[in-house]
């Protein structure tokens, strides 16, 4: 065996490791982060915010304390009140959400990206969403004609149904209105009633 082959079996190991670790920072480390700003994280040890406010080691990144003040640091965690959480949503369009939304036990990107640490679990309906949207396009012109004729229906609804609170809202309003009349009357004659009473009361002793 040749010493190269030696040296070479000998760092295999390493180069696993390396490769591992390589691979677990990826994934953990750039939670929340865009691929188009992943470069932006590897090109040095120590890393800058984005604001110029300070920097941080690469080991300080997503690691729940904000050293940002527009959360350079913090994208995959709500530790920074101006961070943001990239969504990557496989098979439906990516977005970014403010970092209080992560692990806030409500799932806000369709493939369940923002809730890695909280006790739920959010399905995956990215591609349900997709195809829902490939579905509208695919209609073409009848499925706008009947879209049109959907949303006049709707909207001969929604007038009837607005027309029907409106009235609704009336009535109780004249209802309290008719209430309210009726209360003050009474408690004018009882007031009425009242004062009589004493003035005879008064009187005859």
């Amino acid at each position: 065996m040749s010493t190269s082959s030696i040296l070479l079996s000998s760092l295999a190991p390493f180069c696993f490791l390396f490769s591992f670790a390589s691979v677990l920072f990826s994934s953990s480390a750039l939670r929340g982060v865009a691929p188009q700003d992943e470069k932006y994280y590897f090109d040095g040890a120590v890393i800058r915010c984005r604001d110029g406010s300070g920097s941080f080691s690469r080991d300080r990144l997503n690691d729940g304390f904000c050293d940002c003040g527009d959360g350079t640091d913090e994208p995959g965690t709500s530790a920074c009140p101006e961070g943001k959480f990239y969504c990557q949503n496989i098979g439906d369009s990516p977005r970014f959400l403010f970092s209080s939304f992560v692990n806030d036990r409500i799932c806000d990107c369709c493939d369940g990206s923002d809730e890695y640490e909280s006790d739920i679990t959010c399905p995956n309906t990215c591609r349900k969403d997709n195809v829902a949207e490939d579905r509208k396009s695919d209609h073409g012109l009848e499925g706008a004609n009947l879209d049109k004729g959907g949303a006049v229906e709707n909207k001969d609804s929604l007038d009837v149904e607005d027309l029907l609170h409106k009235l609704t809202g009336l009535r109780i309003v004249a209802v309290l209105e008719l209430v309210i009349v009726v209360s003050a009357v009474t408690f004018c004659l009882c007031y009425r009633r009242t004062r009589t009473r004493r003035r005879r009361f008064t009187l005859k002793y």
